[in-house]
């Protein structure tokens, strides 16, 4: 189940994000979620999956009519079961009416995969 991130879910917030190949040193991560946690034009969100949170993934609106979608990542132990996917169909479902919904340098090739499937 996708959730809106909270403060006090920061830590488990930068440890997701921290497997994302970029954003791995904790001034970084910092950044990021100072950004998230600030910007209105960025949304941030979890995914829990029983009573865990296991995944994450980031949004920012660009130009009032794109929804680039810049972080997702997955706990390695809850790899390959589908929950990236999940979790990209879901901000399909919250942004899409309003937004073009898209990856950036990161994440495109995932997204386009994810999208794919979804069209399938």
């Amino acid at each position: 189940m996708l959730i809106r991130y909270k403060k006090n879910q920061e830590k488990i917030a930068m440890g997701l994000l921290s497997f994302m190949p970029d954003d791995n040193d904790v001034k970084s991560l910092q950044e990021t979620i100072k950004k998230y946690e600030t910007d209105d034009d960025w949304h941030l969100y979890l995914w829990k999956y029983d009573d865990d949170i296991v995944g994450v993934i980031g949004v920012r609106i660009e130009n009032g009519i794109k929804a680039v979608i810049q972080h997702i990542s997955v706990n390695p132990s809850f790899r390959n079961m589908g929950i990236g996917r999940k979790m990209v169909d879901e901000i399909i479902k919250l942004y899409g009416d309003k937004y073009d919904v898209g990856g950036n340098e990161q994440t495109k090739q995932f997204f386009d995969k994810c999208k794919n499937d979804l069209e399938k």
